[in-house]
């Protein structure tokens, strides 16, 4: 059993939680994730990427969206209360060097912030840097602002986006991103997570400026052991399971229209757990905390 130590509601549906484990929180690296189970006598497993880590405090910070019926169930439970079970860390860590001149840029779609979160860390330690832009739709849903702001530190950049104008820049975040990469001399590396639509059109953005760029897939990621193949992708016009062969990849090399094509699968069963889990689970209203 692994205890919450806190629990924040960020925005509507996205929670942060950081639980005690110990192992995974001294051995975890950036880019990888866990396999979480809520309850031993209930519901499936489910991987999450790991937002933090404290080796001393054997802590580790996770962030969700809530979702399904599992990740209401999780969002309902409170400081003090218990996860079942907790295996990790999972997955290759993201790849870490200064690349070329250190010139890197960071995209975070929505909730892809908090993953990028430790891979921003994790390059600006090793003498990158970073610019980082943070996107979505409004303010309200705009995460890991500050957080991000600390990592990229001095020399860095926090350039914040939103659809409808209300923080930052009205943009998307391919169009600083495109700023970014016509400028002279171009970034050494660009890294997105988000939304496979949004890390779509960042390797097309970068793509017309020879950018090479590191894309996190972890969002079709269902039982996170390469079992199930549910999470099967192609790239470089091979099959890869993004559990065991990622979570990142060469985002050049992705069929991201396939990939889009298969998350559709499971949006009919996410939408009727959404919308009735509360009754049909009796969970409490989620309250913003």
């Amino acid at each position: 059993m692994h205890r919450i130590l806190s629990k924040k509601q960020l925005s509507a549906e996205v929670f942060e939680m950081t639980v005690e484990a110990p192992r995974v929180a001294k051995a975890r690296k950036a880019g990888q994730f866990v396999i979480l189970q809520v309850d031993l006598d209930w519901g499936e497993r489910i991987p999450l990427t790991i937002a933090d880590a404290d080796s001393g405090a054997g802590t580790i910070t996770l962030v969700f969206q809530t979702i399904g019926a599992t990740t209401h169930r999780l969002a309902a439970k409170q400081e003090g209360g218990h996860v079942a079970a907790i295996l990790g860390p999972l997955g290759n860590p993201t790849h870490i060097e200064k690349f070329g001149a250190g010139r890197v840029v960071c995209v975070g779609g929505g909730i892809g912030a908090a993953p990028l979160y430790p891979i921003v860390q994790a390059l600006k330690a090793a003498g990158n840097r970073i610019t980082v832009i943070i996107g979505a739709r409004t303010k309200d849903l705009i995460i890991f602002e500050e957080r991000l702001r600390s990592a990229a530190g001095d020399g860095g950049e926090v350039i914040i986006v939103t659809d409808d104008g209300s923080l930052g820049r009205k943009a998307l975040v391919t169009d600083p991103l495109r700023e970014y990469c016509s400028a002279a001399p171009p970034p050494d590396m660009a890294v997105a997570i988000g939304p496979a639509i949004m890390m779509k059109f960042c390797e097309k953005t970068t793509m017309e400026f020879h950018v090479p760029i590191m894309v996190s897939l972890n969002t079709i990621m269902i039982d996170g052991t390469g079992m199930c193949g549910g999470c099967r992708v192609t790239v470089g016009g091979e099959t890869k399971f993004v559990c065991v062969d990622g979570p990142e990849f060469d985002g050049h090399q992705v069929d991201f229209d396939n990939m889009m094509l298969r998350m559709k699968a499971f949006q009919g069963r996410e939408a009727r757990d959404h919308h009735r889990c509360h009754l049909d689970l009796g969970l409490p209203p989620l309250e913003k905390h």
